[in-house]
């Protein structure tokens, strides 16, 4: 049934359970899936393509939660998701065009400067503050930009898209979190349909991994709205110094 030993499959169902959690307060999900494919003997392709399958299913959940309380209106936010969706399937299309190798070594440092923002800024709420470009504005230059990279690349997407909430649109950190989750399900979905053609998805483990991130998701999100920024600010520390940290190991070890 499955495309690995069924005691492998379970522990990537925690995983899964563990990184949708996660990934619906501060993002960074990828950062515990990932390391689990490539460990249960998925390729990196099988493991970019299997990882936006499940993480379809994690964000997608976030989003509705978050909608449902009220926190996003999914009319007014679509053609931003659209355009995330798009930018994401060209990312995809292009990974194999650009120096990844690249982002490996610039990445570390956006990631330990994102960190170092929330960790030191002063201020940072759940209370809106001032709005520095338009929506129009960010959708068609911020979203595209970091939509692309998820499709191409990936870690740290959902920390990106939170910062440019936070300081270009001028959310406070419970809705820009609540947004970001929209934009990452659409560059996941985006993403997914390129890679859906691929023939390297592990459908099967990706399917009950996604049912694994939705539960996970869920009570996420739940916690996140409860507690809002007290919870939202170190756990987006937390994350975006442990993938800086990641991708500085593999840069490191090889």
């Amino acid at each position: 049934m499955f495309e690995v030993a069924p005691h492998i499959a379970l522990l990537l169902i925690l995983a899964a359970f563990v990184a949708g959690f996660v990934d619906s307060i501060a993002g960074g999900g990828g950062l515990i899936t990932v390391p689990a494919l490539l460990l249960a003997g998925a390729n990196p392709v099988e493991t970019l393509a299997t990882n936006k399958l499940q993480g379809s299913f994690g964000s997608g959940t976030a989003m509705v939660t978050y909608a449902r309380a009220g926190h996003i209106n999914l009319r007014d936010q679509a053609g931003m998701a659209a355009i995330s969706a798009i930018a994401a399937a060209g990312g995809a299309l292009v990974a194999h065009l650009l120096p990844a190798e690249v982002l490996r070594l610039i990445m570390p440092v956006v990631l330990i400067a994102v960190a170092v923002y929330f960790a030191v800024k002063p201020g940072l709420t759940d209370s809106d503050s001032r709005t520095r470009v338009s929506n129009a504005v960010f959708s068609v230059t911020f979203v595209p930009v970091i939509a692309a990279y998820d499709g191409f690349f990936g870690p740290g997407t959902g920390s990106f898209f939170m910062l440019g909430f936070v300081l270009l649109a001028g959310y406070g950190l419970l809705r820009a979190t609540a947004h970001t989750k929209t934009l990452n399900f659409a560059s996941n979905i985006g993403s997914l349909a390129v890679f859906a053609f691929s023939g390297a998805t592990w459908w099967a483990i990706g399917l009950c991994m996604g049912m694994a991130q939705m539960a996970g998701a869920s009570l996420g999100a739940r916690l996140a709205m409860r507690i809002g920024a007290g919870l939202i600010k170190p756990l987006l520390v937390i994350t975006s110094t442990a993938m800086a940290a990641r991708l500085l190991w593999q840069i490191w070890g090889q």
